[in-house]
């Protein structure tokens, strides 16, 4: 019988010594690594380090400058800036959240919320969803800019996640309509696009500010760091304009009202003070709100009365007689028949037959046949030389975005024809505000002034163009103009003596003169010592009325009017009654 063989007991040969000295070793080389590690970030790298860290949690925040008022010649605000919040959110907000505490990730964003502020900030759902996406990969969006506060205080109250406000300013025009073309307008970023804001951005503007600030994950300002090192915004410059708002308000009310009245396509007028050149009012229509620019023509915006041109019809007499006057190639007792006459071919005629006038009675009916023989009587370039001194073909220089230059043809290039035509204002074009600054020198007895928008006591820029004699000789032959049987009854202002010209003009469009036509008045008062002159245009009038003496003369005598009893000038009617019962 076989016996089982007996198993032989396994000799133990397991030893765990060499295992416990790698573990032991990769231990101890694990430990040296992060030594090494720790001792290379806390000693090597800091620096980097904390580079590294402030660029993700440090950041520069800017501060707005506070923009400079515009202010009228007495101080009232006409354009000033308002403190504004503007919302924004980070999209990743919630994201990082969600990271952090996943159960408790924006539970305060709801879409009831999100419609709230739909409604409150007038902006669609759609919109705010996408703003607060976090599939977007956006950190920084806008929701809204340049809300009230009282409105941003609302919306803080719903606790929104992710959202934070920052301080900013918007600008606000108190008046309106009223200096829209003069003041023009700020962008969303509150830089000048149009008008004075434009053309003294640098000056309003001021520099802005910055401060250190720590931020959190989700890039929200936490607190400011290192106070020492804030950088104050420096505010912009106020700007003091020559501008009188009480005559702005006037002149704006009143040409529009005539705009109205006549149905005209659009209208200039300018005031200006007859002795510094400064300008108290300039308007134009169609005008605009600068508050509200919704659905508005970049048409509208234009400032008619210094950047578009226009021919002056018989404005211009006056100054052709001053000329020819001055000159000695006329005397002022001189008599000119007014049958039409012939030059180079073409006829030049009056609206009636005036038969035989004197220099004051040409510039009372305003006889073209009578101008163009005065002018005929001068040479070319001693014409020019004096069209030339009072500013045609230049621009008037207040330094106005699109100011315009106007035309004045050369005088070697005239023919007899066409200086005939200059002496009753066409071929030759003028904004009226330099229509209105050329009449400076028949109110201020012969001194041409420069213009200017900002408030001065004097012009330093003045020049003598006429002599005294001469400039006074005419201002009192066009008192007559406003004279009962003057082509300007209706310019006559109740206790003051003024002077000034009518000009109707057709309307040059493509292909020559078509039948619409520019109604204009540009006068003075007191017309014994003049202090305001007013040039007034009306475009295109299609009431029926279409005569400067019908349609912008009414328009003159109600600004002048007003401006004259709102500025306290004294009346000097009775003087010129005085005057004739001495003689």
């Amino acid at each position: 019988m076989l016996k089982p063989k007996k198993k032989h007991r396994q000799k133990k040969t397991d030893d765990f010594s060499g295992r416990r000295k790698l573990v032991f070793f990769l231990m101890v080389s694990a430990l040296l690594v992060l030594i090494a590690k720790a001792v290379q970030l806390q000693t090597l790298d800091t620096q980097f380090l904390q580079q590294q860290a402030r660029s993700r949690y440090v950041g520069i925040v800017k501060i707005p400058a506070y923009r400079g008022r515009i202010l009228d010649r007495n101080g009232e605000s006409l354009a000033v800036s308002a403190p504004v919040e503007t919302i924004t959110v980070n999209p990743q907000y919630c994201k990082v959240k969600a990271a952090e505490k996943p159960k408790q990730a924006c539970q305060e964003l709801s879409d009831k919320k999100l419609k709230k502020v739909a409604k409150l900030l007038n902006v669609s759902f759609a919109k705010l969803e996408k703003a607060f996406d976090p599939a977007s990969k956006k950190q920084f969006v806008y929701i809204k800019r340049r809300i009230a506060p009282l409105l941003a205080e609302k919306i803080k109250a719903l606790g929104l996640p992710g959202v934070e406000f920052i301080r900013e300013f918007k600008r606000f025009y108190p008046r309106g309509e009223e200096a829209s073309h003069l003041l023009g307008f700020t962008n969303i970023d509150d830089q000048g696009q149009e008008g004075l804001e434009l053309m003294y951005n640098d000056t309003l503007q001021g520099i802005a500010g910055s401060k250190r600030v720590i931020r959190d994950g989700a890039r929200r300002v936490i607190e400011d760091i290192d106070l020492e090192s804030i950088k104050q915004p420096e505010n912009g410059q106020d700007l003091l304009l020559s501008i009188d708002e009480r005559l702005q308000y006037l002149a704006y009310r009143e040409l529009k009202s005539g705009v109205i009245r006549h149905k005209a396509k659009a209208a200039s007028l300018v005031i200006l003070e007859a002795e510094t050149g400064n300008i108290l009012a300039v308007v134009n229509q169609p005008s605009f709100n600068p508050n509200s620019r919704k659905s508005l023509r970049t048409s509208h915006y234009r400032n008619r009365a210094i950047t578009d041109v226009f021919e002056p019809g018989s404005t211009l007499k006056p100054l052709v007689v001053a000329t020819a006057l001055e000159g000695g190639f006329v005397k002022e007792n001189q008599l000119f028949t007014t049958q039409p006459i012939k030059i180079k071919g073409k006829w030049v005629r009056d609206g009636h037959d005036y038969g035989t006038l004197n220099l004051s009675n040409v510039l009372k009916k305003s006889s073209n046949v009578a101008a163009s023989k005065i002018a005929l009587s001068m040479p070319a370039e001693d014409f020019w030389h004096f069209y030339d001194s009072v500013g045609f073909g230049r621009s008037a220089a207040v330094g106005f975005p699109g100011e315009a230059s106007g035309v004045l043809p050369e005088f070697f290039g005239w023919s007899k024809f066409e200086q005939a035509t200059l002496s009753f204002g066409y071929h030759i074009s003028m904004s009226a505000l330099q229509l209105a600054r050329a009449y400076t020198v028949l109110a201020d007895d012969g001194i041409l002034h420069s213009v200017s928008l900002l408030q001065r006591e004097k012009d330093d820029y003045a020049t003598r163009v006429l002599s005294a004699a001469t400039a006074i000789k005419v201002r009192t032959m066009i008192e007559q103009v406003v004279k009962k049987d003057g082509t300007a009854y209706k310019a006559k202002v109740s206790g003051y003596r003024v002077a000034g010209k009518t000009g109707t003009v057709k309307k040059a469009g493509v292909g020559g003169y078509g039948r619409d036509y520019l109604s204009v008045f540009v006068g003075m008062a007191p017309a014994s010592d003049p202090k305001l002159i007013i040039a007034v245009m009306v475009d295109s009038p299609q009431a029926g009325k279409y005569y400067g003496g019908l349609v912008a003369a009414p328009i003159f005598s109600k600004v002048m009017g007003g401006a004259l009893r709102i500025l306290q000038i004294a009346p000097d009617e009775e003087q010129s009654m005085a005057v004739l019962l001495t003689k």
